[in-house]
């Protein structure tokens, strides 16, 4: 009897791992969409405290001590909205941004997943990196250099800028379609390798967790963990192309030829540690938006496993 359930017991069993279950790039685009919206509206203030950090250099002299101080000066001018000063224009750019990233990803990862349905960690990077790059061109350059400016604005004495739309007409005037584009190398650098960081950790917790069977459930809590984990890799990773990145879409993006200059002045009127400036309210800010994006990504896909069948 025993022997008999045992075999009966492993054959009904053996079907649960199977090949693991492709995701429709048109589910991504609106999962991906619906959490970066969500995820920027709870974490903006921690975003406007780091671009503020990251612009304040200390040749000028430096305007803030640090994340406190600045978060007391900008409350202190500007009331508790200030903090949300350029909102608009990172929310306009965010569901795009998550959309064109998690669509992507799915796009690439299902052309690489073995025969089995298993993405291993290296194709994750390389599916991440295309990610990075898909986004960066197509909407993060534009919406950063725009959210840049909108933020630089504020700490001059006579702002000119009144809104996202006004700001957007005001900027290609003055600059043309490129004015949108500044910083494009350092932004792709940027972008490729975050994803690059992000969805290699994420493969390689999710593959880890869940062992031989892909289709094993995650709970979103776990989600979330493994989203914060990966968050924080990514900001140790490459914060000194974010520095950069943020110089170079600043209102005194002219004082530098390109990318690489940028990065050598930085260098040399600042020392190594401004290549780290706003790390610290980058890494709340980066682990917190990952899991949430993460978390609410996994669970919406869910949603329209149900309701919308691609298999």
């Amino acid at each position: 009897m025993a022997a008999s359930r045992g075999p009966s017991f492993l054959a009904a069993a053996a079907p649960a791992p199977g090949k693991a279950k492709l995701t429709h790039p048109g589910k991504a685009i609106l999962a991906g969409g619906l959490a970066g919206g969500i995820e920027i509206c709870i974490t903006f203030p921690t975003e406007y405290v780091k671009t503020q950090l990251q612009l304040d250099e200390r040749s000028n002299p430096p305007r803030y001590r640090g994340v406190v101080d600045c978060v007391r000066q900008t409350v202190r001018g500007h009331g508790v909205l200030g903090l949300y000063r350029g909102l608009s224009s990172l929310l306009y750019g965010s569901i795009p941004k998550a959309a064109v990233r998690f669509g992507m990803f799915e796009f690439l990862s299902n052309q690489m997943r073995d025969a089995q349905g298993k993405l291993d960690s290296t194709r994750g990077l390389l599916c991440g990196l295309g990610a990075g790059v898909a986004e960066a061109v197509v909407v993060v350059c534009p919406m950063e250099t725009i959210k840049v400016k909108f933020i630089h604005d504020q700490t001059s004495a006579n702002p000119k800028y009144r809104g996202f739309f006004h700001g957007i007409r005001e900027i290609v005037r003055e600059q043309g379609l490129k004015g949108t584009y500044q910083g494009l190398t350092a932004t792709v650098l940027k972008q490729g390798s975050n994803q690059a960081i992000r969805f290699f950790v994420m493969t390689s917790l999710r593959n880890w967790y869940r062992g031989d069977n892909p289709n094993k459930p995650m709970n979103p809590l776990i989600t979330g963990a493994f989203g914060a984990i990966a968050g924080a890799a990514s900001v140790f990773g490459n914060t000194p192309l974010d520095v950069i990145k943020t110089r170079m879409q600043g209102l005194e993006a002219h004082k530098y030829r390109n990318t690489l200059d940028c990065g050598l002045q930085i260098l040399r009127k600042e020392g190594l540690r401004a290549f780290y400036k706003g790390t610290v309210p980058r890494l709340g800010r980066v682990c917190l938006d990952v899991a949430i994006v993460f978390v609410i990504y996994d669970e919406v896909v869910k949603l329209l496993n149900k309701v919308w069948k691609t298999e």
